[in-house]
């Protein structure tokens, strides 16, 4: 049997969830189902399981807009986060709009019908599910959730000693009074280094090349304030917000504009940490602040494993894998039991999903971003893409509420269709997130990825006073957007949900 709902929504993380949310909150009156291939809510929170997994956002920003988190931790951990869109989902009656263990496999629109068919594969099974939708959302991020990237390493068969990534974390892996090397130099590793301190014989860093990092105090003072004075949790959470958005801000154009200052400042920040006890070249990267995403650390939880002597850092290059260890280009061996390579993601849209216009492919490669959230030549269908210089939520609530405007016009005015079409001298040759940050995932996605435009709506700025305005205030109708009416009776009829 086919079901049919006016929306369906790919993904049950943090992206489906709030646009769910928004379609009841804006009584937009649409159905609507969301489809996720995990047994569970909460998409990355699911899915990761290292020790120590936590957002790298400070959660005033990373929560939902219109539902505060009650907290005071800055950065907070993994079980917390999917709790919270676990509870999100059940106060705004999503849950059980959620079909889960499916994997969508294909997409195609029917331009006749003004209608999406949408094939969704029961991995427990192996059978084929089928939904059509008029409006499709992809909310499933944009990494491969099957593999993250792993590069191969001379002489790992020599090792005779455990490799693991974090993305596939074993629930029994045992590292107790084991000697571990984390290469890698990411929020991932800079996690996992004091998260495992504590129960390892020892843990080393091995970098490639530094990372530009910033403590951060584990509480938020003034979120600690606002409970102590017991202002209530909706205002606390309104003002913080506002004022982490500022400075994330501030933090980010600081880079953009006096990257020397930004440098002084976070390397000053180090020092007070570390006194003497590191050496800060292991602390200086090469690049300007912010030229890749910065890491934080709350309360300086890296810091003080590396003071103390739990844990060490190496900036090296990998020679090869060794039986007992790592080998470097230096010539320095670090002996390990177990190897984790907190080395990256692998970029892949849509879970992997393939896509179709009345049968012919549809490449995301070759389309182009309008206002980052709808693409050339595909109608009906909006993706979110999260920003990659401040909180992932931020963005994802911008263009859930964007996507009710369109929807609620559609409604009034009889439209059953809605394409932007991107002009030759609109079109520029950076995909949607190559002019943001140069970190490695960027670059090894950058095929993958849709792109993004030279001027106006089509041009990401990564902004996000610039996109509230551009989203929420400017017209709908601009021009761009090209609405359409076909014959409705042709449409299905039945509906799988209700909003």
């Amino acid at each position: 049997m086919t079901r049919h709902v006016d929306v369906l929504i790919i993904g049950a993380g943090l992206s489906g969830i709030g646009t769910a949310c928004h379609l009841t909150r804006e009584q937009t009156g649409r159905s609507y189902a969301i489809l996720e291939r995990r047994e569970s809510i909460g998409g990355t929170w699911d899915l990761f399981k290292y020790p120590g997994i936590r957002s790298d956002s400070d959660m005033l920003t990373f929560g939902f807009g219109f539902r505060p988190w009650i907290g005071t931790k800055v950065l907070a951990d993994g079980a917390s986060i999917r709790q919270y869109v676990e509870d999100t989902a059940a106060e705004y009656g999503v849950t059980d709009h959620i079909t889960f263990g499916r994997k969508v496999v294909h997409l195609n629109f029917d331009r006749a019908r003004a209608l999406w068919t949408v094939e969704a594969l029961i991995e427990a099974t192996g059978e084929t599910e089928t939904w059509t939708a008029n409006f499709v959302v992809g909310a499933s991020g944009y990494y491969n959730y099957d593999k993250g990237y792993r590069p191969e390493f001379p002489g790992e068969a020599d090792f005779g000693g455990q490799i693991v990534h974090p993305q596939h974390w074993p629930e029994d892996l045992d590292y107790t009074g084991k000697k571990v090397v984390v290469i890698g130099s990411g929020a991932t590793a800079i996690t996992l280094i004091p998260s495992m301190a504590d129960k390892a014989a020892h843990v080393t860093m091995l970098q490639r090349s530094p990372t530009w990092i910033q403590a951060l105090p584990s509480d938020d003072p003034v979120a600690v304030g606002f409970k102590k004075t017991r202002v209530p949790d909706r205002i606390a959470y309104r003002i913080g917000r506002a004022r982490n958005i500022a400075l994330q801000r501030a933090s980010f154009q600081l880079s953009r504009t006096n990257p020397e200052l930004a440098k002084k400042l976070m390397l000053a920040q180090v020092r007070l940490q570390l006194g003497n006890k590191v050496d800060l070249r292991h602390f200086t990267p090469s690049y300007n602040p912010w030229d890749q995403r910065l890491c934080v650390v709350p309360n300086g939880d890296l810091f003080k494993v590396l003071k103390s002597g739990k844990a060490d850092i190496v900036t090296d290059r990998i020679a090869k894998f060794t039986e007992n260890g790592i080998l470097t280009e230096s010539g320095q061996e670090l002996e390990a039991d177990i190897i984790v390579t907190a080395t990256g993601l692998n970029v892949q849209i849509m879970g992997g999903a393939t896509m179709s216009i009345d049968g012919e492919p549809v490449k995301m490669n070759e389309t182009v971003a309008y206002k980052s959230v709808l693409y050339s030549g595909i109608p009906n269908f909006l993706m979110i893409i999260g920003y990659t210089n401040a909180s992932w939520t931020l963005k994802a609530d911008l263009a859930a509420a964007y996507l009710c405007r369109v929807l609620n016009i559609m409604r009034d005015r009889g439209y059953t269709t809605v394409e932007v079409n991107a002009k030759p001298d609109d079109i520029a040759e950076e995909s949607l997130m190559g002019g943001a940050l140069t970190s490695g995932y960027i670059q090894r996605g950058n095929g993958e990825m849709p792109r993004q435009g030279a001027r106006g709506p089509w041009k990401l700025v990564n902004n996000y006073y610039r996109d509230r305005t551009m989203m929420h205030k400017a017209p709908i109708e601009d021009g761009i957007l090209r609405f359409g009416k076909t014959d409705t009776a042709a449409q299905p009829r039945e509906r799988a949900a209700s909003a």
